[in-house]
């Protein structure tokens, strides 16, 4: 049987990279990319290859989260690895002038979207009593200390994060796999698409709902 993955995520170097690992390991893929619609940012959608299904996601739309998953079971047969990656954009204003456009764009689609999004995945594992689902963020810390900084970013970060371990507190229950992977190491992307397929394919009872970290000084723990 074939293995279906499906990817979610925004462009990005680690998005990139664990795209670049997926395309390595199977013949096909389904993936769901977050437009960027911030004004200004750069409209460069992923580079296109064969072994992509390009599938549309809104993911400030509810509704979009079930078409989405619901396309992927069909286009793959089904999902055994929803792998989705938090690497949300940097907005840098400070507080009095920041857009409100920006939090809005932000909320819907890189907070409210993956709470959509994991809630369609899990009824689908739950319903087959098997499959992984993995939630990958880059957790680096910022730099600098410019009068603009990155308030949107982090905190978006943040409700992944608070995602993420709720959920891996709670599976447990579940009959599918959960796990959790921090990349703390930015610039080593492609170890870490490797480690975190390792880790994958890895996954049993014992540790399921494991939050793996990677980084310079913990990468196997």
């Amino acid at each position: 049987m074939t293995r279906g993955i499906f990817l979610a995520g925004n462009e990005s170097a680690l998005c990139r990279a664990i795209e670049a690992e997926t395309v390595s390991r199977v013949e096909q893929y389904a993936a769901a990319f977050i437009p960027n619609r911030l004004p200004g940012a750069s409209k460069n959608s992923p580079a296109e290859n064969e072994k992509r299904l390009s599938l549309e996601w809104n993911p400030s739309s509810p509704i979009s989260a079930r078409t989405v998953v619901i396309a992927a079971e069909n286009r793959l047969e089904h999902i055994d690895d929803a792998i989705l990656i938090c690497s949300p954009p940097s907005i840098r204003s400070s507080a009095a002038d920041l857009p409100f456009s920006d939090v809005e764009i932000m909320l819907n689609d890189h907070v409210k979207g993956w709470f959509f999004l994991v809630k369609e995945l899990a009824a689908v594992f739950r319903n087959r009593g098997q499959g992984t689902l993995a939630l990958v963020y880059q957790d680096v810390a910022s730099s600098g200390k410019d009068d603009a900084v990155d308030i949107l970013g982090p905190s978006a970060l943040a409700s992944f994060r608070a995602l993420t371990n709720g959920l891996l507190a709670a599976a447990h229950n579940d009959q599918y796999f959960t796990a959790g992977f921090s990349v703390s190491d930015a610039g080593n992307d492609a170890a870490f698409a490797s480690f975190m397929y390792k880790s994958i394919d890895d996954l049993s009872k014992r540790n399921n709902g494991k939050l793996f970290k990677f980084g310079k000084f913990n990468f196997f723990k």
